[in-house]
């Protein structure tokens, strides 16, 4: 069972494109449009409810709030998200991006807040689509008694038969996104090709419809302001553009990209974006049009026939039960379906965030522990929300809106490093508006950012949890020397075991290797005569955890000294250590003084700042490194 929840796990997966980690590589990568399916699956499916909740929130004025909707998704969050792409082709997203600005701790814990937010938006996108699915099974017509009432139960299941894919690993996944988003669309594209006909064929509508609007509002700019000021409610239409990121890794892309440099997969994302966000755009307006124009308005409400499935109510309305079934199934589907690219995001973003941090497990490299412990999570929600698709959309908005502000934060200084005026000042009209949009939101939904801090502090807690429990591990991936350095430790390993005085390094004068030298073999009785190489460990950020190691040899005053740059000093000392054995085939010896201070003091300070009392903490590392005692490296203390 081990063997199987752990396949694939490798230093890869802290570079891996979700579930395709370890696929063989003529089934990497896929063409654009295919990809653009599986991200589709979750943006178009927001079709299920979108017109319903514009309804809701603007009421005659759906389709004016939809425009404004329209315009701030093909001027504002496309150009931004174009803008991510190409800064951050590996599918890190805005995240990555903003990590770099911030050194030390506070960009460490600025990337887990970020974290907590993307987690409340995908979980969130699984669960609430998964509930919108079972609200389409439950008030389907033909559905058969038993199920009446049974959104709960519906819903865990959706979820599980999401899980098992990913546990099986998920390569049709993209086959099946195809099928279904062609699907669903084209039966869209009857059901509004057949609700545009009747208001062809009956234009009274559209005339009452803007009687009843003139009514109530005395002028069109006042119906214009009343848009602008309700349309931060349907913010819930521009969903699917994190994960069209989060899944670029999936992109073929050209022959000639490289790691460095995937020209071809940045290109063809962009036009993925591009093209999902005009087709969304497209559905969107007419779907507002049809559902204001021929469903009254008593419908949309809660207990309606049109709550939450209004296209599915013109289906059945206009084309009958069985068309409308057969589009109720494609509708439950694709819901059911959206959360795979959600799934897909979470498992791309946390084995690139948390282990590297050391703030998860080795094991959240892994697929399929993901998959449970995020389905685990899933159930959790659905139960606490017993499947409500109101209940959980504040949160949904808060968590996709907080992602937008950060990747137009990005792109907006991206553009200013650039010395772009144009696009900075593009870029910032953009953040700006979509602050306002969020702050709207969380005004009149506090829940979604209630809901998002449970996320963000179950992430931190458990985060930093993890990083004190791993805190004895060596650290190092991979640990090289450089000539000089092997120079110096092959010729001391000819005069008998190597012996090590760590030292710390401060002023780096003759006068400090001295005493340092005449101190520790006075203290630790080092052999008269035999040589000794200084061991100088420097810690350029200790928030980082794991650091590839080059050891540098350097020759002053007549002293030899290694000099090594790690994320904390012991455990930086106890890998080479280890490495200088496996080198020369002898156990090597490390000399340290005790450290005056209190021993709480000095654990805060290793576990925040990588230093504190090293010699004690060096020798715990090396125990947990290596069980036997003979072949463990000596540590001496005076």
């Amino acid at each position: 069972m081990r063997a199987w929840l752990l396949d694939g796990l490798s230093e890869r997966a802290a570079r891996h494109p979700g579930p395709h980690a370890t696929v063989p590589a003529e089934h990497r990568g896929q063409r654009w449009w295919r990809v653009m399916c599986l991200t589709g699956v979750d943006y178009f499916s927001t079709l299920g409810y979108q017109p319903g909740i514009a309804a809701l929130a603007a009421g005659l004025l759906s389709p004016l709030a939809t425009v404004v909707l329209i315009g701030l998704t093909l001027l504002g969050a496309l150009p931004v998200y174009r803008r991510v792409a190409r800064e951050s082709p590996h599918g890190e997203g805005s995240i990555a991006m903003l990590e770099r600005l911030l050194p030390w701790w506070s960009g460490k814990v600025f990337v887990l807040v970020l974290l907590g937010f993307a987690a409340t938006d995908f979980m969130i996108t699984i669960t609430l689509s998964a509930a919108d699915a079972s609200a389409h099974v439950v008030e389907n017509p033909l559905a058969p008694s038993f199920v009446h009432d049974g959104n709960v139960w519906i819903t865990l299941l959706l979820i599980a038969g999401l899980g098992a894919v990913f546990l099986k690993g998920f390569r049709e996944a993209i086959g099946v996104a195809v099928v279904l988003v062609a699907v669903y669309l084209g039966l869209n594209v009857v059901v509004l090709g057949t609700a545009a006909w009747h208001v062809l064929t009956e234009p009274v509508v559209v005339t009452d419809w803007w009687d009843a609007a003139t009514a109530e509002h005395s002028s069109p700019w006042l119906m214009v302001g009343v848009a602008l000021l309700v349309f931060p409610r349907l913010a819930l239409g521009m969903s699917g553009f994190e994960t069209g990121v989060a899944v670029m890794p999936q992109v073929r892309g050209d022959a000639t990209d490289t790691e460095d440099h995937p020209a071809g997969r940045i290109r063809d994302t962009r036009k993925l974006l591009t093209t999902a966000a005009l087709i969304m755009s497209g559905f969107l307006l007419v779907s507002s049009l049809a559902t204001t124009l021929l469903i009254p308005a008593e419908e949309f409400a809660s207990g309606g026939e049109a709550n939450g499935r209004a296209l599915a109510f013109l289906a059945h309305d206009y084309l009958g039960e069985a068309f409308g079934t057969l589009y109720d199934v494609s509708t439950i589907a694709i819901l059911w379906f959206a959360g795979a690219s959600a799934l897909a995001g979470l498992l791309n973003l946390v084995p690139r965030y948390l282990p590297r941090y050391g703030m998860a497990p080795e094991w959240a490299r892994a697929v399929r522990p993901l998959v449970l412990l995020f389905t685990a999570i899933a159930f959790t929600i659905t139960v606490l929300f017993r499947a409500d698709v109101d209940a959980q959309g504040g949160a949904y908005a808060t968590g996709v809106l907080v992602l937008m502000v950060s990747a137009s934060i990005a792109a907006t200084i991206s553009a200013r490093r650039r010395g772009n005026r144009r696009s900075f000042l593009g870029f910032g009209t953009i953040t700006a508006v979509f602050g306002y949009t969020l702050v709207i939101n969380v005004i009149e939904r506090p829940d979604g950012i209630r809901i998002a801090s449970l996320f963000i502090l179950g992430i931190l807690l458990t985060s930093f949890v993890s990083r004190i429990h791993r805190a004895f591990e060596l650290r190092t991936r991979r640990i090289a020397l450089d000539d000089e350095a092997a120079g110096m430790i092959d010729l001391a390993a000819a005069h008998g075991p190597l012996r090590i005085i760590a030292n710390e390094p401060n002023e780096r004068d003759e006068a400090e290797y001295r005493e340092k030298e005449y101190s520790q073999r006075e203290e630790t009785h080092i052999p008269d005569g035999g040589p000794v190489l200084f061991l100088e460990v420097t810690v350029p950020d200790s928030s980082d955890f794991t650091a590839d190691v080059t050891v540098r040899g350097e020759r002053r005053y007549g002293y030899q000294v290694l000099r090594v740059e790690g994320p904390v000093v012991p455990n930086t000392i106890a890998a080479v250590l280890l490495h200088l054995r496996d080198r020369t085939g002898a156990v090597p010896h490390a000399y340290f003084n005790w450290t005056e201070g209190h021993p709480l003091g000095h654990l805060l300070r290793f576990l925040v700042f990588g230093d504190g009392e090293v010699a004690p903490v060096t020798r715990e590392v090396l125990r947990r490194a290596e069980p036997e005692r003979v072949c463990r490296p000596r540590i001496h203390v005076g």
